[in-house]
């Protein structure tokens, strides 16, 4: 049976329901698999890559939401602040005042996850719970303007041990929980991908970002 990516679309959405945001992680696949989940009616697309968005974001329809879903380098912000909508991993205030200072100079408001790591692999980056009350409570965040902080991000250890999965995404949830109470704007918990996002969903995540599983194994 031959792989559709417009079916795999239609099933997540219904298997998701209205309250979950499905981001398609479409890093590394050609326009034409993006057009064919764009068609099944998909607009949130995830980019790990700045080039290979931007290229994408020129190429394709104007109403797709891109979102920046990999590690970000201070210096390839100014290429994507004229487009993309949401960037989900922020962990370092430099960081944030770049992306603060290049919306500006686009005169755009930009969307921002603060990632947390909550994985044991050493690959992962974002903040400790600790770094990230201290983040949230600095006074340069409220002279940042053209960003909108709406939540927080992270990935859990890749493994086939599902209790620590379990146990990582409560802990995430559970700092989300606890920070919203000053962050009012804060309605994105972003966790959960091909092969953990079930157990994120119990844990009450919003937002999946899924790629393997509706455009295939990467080659």
């Amino acid at each position: 049976m031959e792989f559709s990516i417009s079916e795999k679309i239609k099933e997540f959405k219904a298997e998701l329901g209205e309250n979950v945001d499905l981001v398609a992680v479409s890093k590394t696949k050609p326009n034409q698999d993006l057009m064919e989940a764009y068609d099944a009616g998909q607009r949130n697309f995830g980019e790990n890559k700045v080039q290979e968005m931007t290229d994408k974001s020129e190429a394709l329809p104007k109403d797709i939401q891109w979102h920046m879903v990999g590690h970000v380098q201070t210096n390839k912000v100014k290429y994507m602040a004229p487009y993309v909508n949401l960037i989900h991993a922020v962990h370092k205030m430099k960081l944030l005042k770049e992306i603060n200072k290049r919306a500006e100079e686009n005169d755009r408001i930009i969307n921002c996850l603060l990632q947390v790591k909550i994985a044991e692999e050493d690959s992962k980056y974002g903040m400790s719970p600790e770094e990230l009350r201290a983040f949230l409570k600095d006074e340069k965040l409220s002279e940042l303007k053209n960003v909108n902080l709406k939540g927080l991000m992270g990935m859990a250890t890749f493994t086939d041990d599902e209790a620590q999965i379990h146990r990582e995404f409560s802990v995430l949830k559970s700092l989300y929980d606890e920070v919203s109470q000053e962050m009012p704007d804060f309605d994105t918990l972003s966790m959960g991908m091909s092969g953990d996002y079930k157990i994120a969903l119990e844990h009450g995540s919003n937002m999946v970002r899924i790629g393997s599983s509706i455009f295939g194994a990467r080659k």
